[in-house]
């Protein structure tokens, strides 16, 4: 069971706020809220799309996002918005959060080129330690992406745990870790649903 009041704590004293909330519903309504009239960007998240959160925001937002089935946009897009959705791939009770890219747009905007960046979470993505939060995003969520991208990877085949392979179709190329809030945001939060989302 995930120590919730932990990580907040944690994340906090990182330079993040948080919110938390019970389910991905109530999660959608506070971020619906709290992001208007603005530009909003989105990697390839699995967690952002299965809650619904795009279509909710793009009717009083400008929306960037390669998923959007309306008016989809190139990945680089969303890299010059205001806001920044994304989720994680590990987030450690001690406050670091992991992610693993192989375009490399997802890890480039945690790190840097928006205004205001809001990570969502579920309960399964939470690990005790740095060293668990890495393992998970190696051997749990990487694997379960490339199985559903179709990569000709071993990891795909069973989507059982990271072979370090050289394939060309790799899809961990990039690693990013936030120790600490960049300083180029002028917000930057992480909102903690305690369901389980996304890989």
């Amino acid at each position: 069971m995930a120590d919730i009041a932990k990580l907040r704590e944690n994340l906090e004293r990182r330079g993040f706020a948080t919110a938390c909330f019970a389910t991905a519903e109530e999660a959608v309504a506070y971020l619906d809220g709290k992001i208007d009239g603005k530009s909003v960007g989105c990697g390839g998240s699995v967690t952002v799309r299965d809650m619904g959160l795009m279509e909710k925001l793009r009717t009083h937002n400008e929306v960037l996002w390669h998923w959007d089935a309306q008016k989809p946009a190139a990945p680089a897009d969303a890299m010059a918005t205001e806001v920044y959705l994304t989720s994680m791939n590990g987030v450690a009770e001690t406050g670091e959060l992991v992610n693993i890219d192989g375009t490399g747009n997802r890890v480039a905007s945690t790190c840097f080129g928006h205004r205001e960046l809001y990570i969502i979470i579920g309960v399964n993505k939470i690990a005790p330690d740095y060293e668990g939060a890495l393992w998970r995003a190696r051997n749990i969520a990487a694997p379960k992406n490339a199985q559903r991208l179709g990569k000709k990877t071993p990891c795909a085949a069973k989507a059982d745990k990271c072979y370090d392979c050289q394939s060309p179709e790799r899809i961990c190329r990039a690693l990013t870790v936030l120790w600490e809030k960049p300083t180029c945001f002028a917000h930057a939060e992480v909102v903690i649903v305690e369901q389980e989302l996304g890989y």
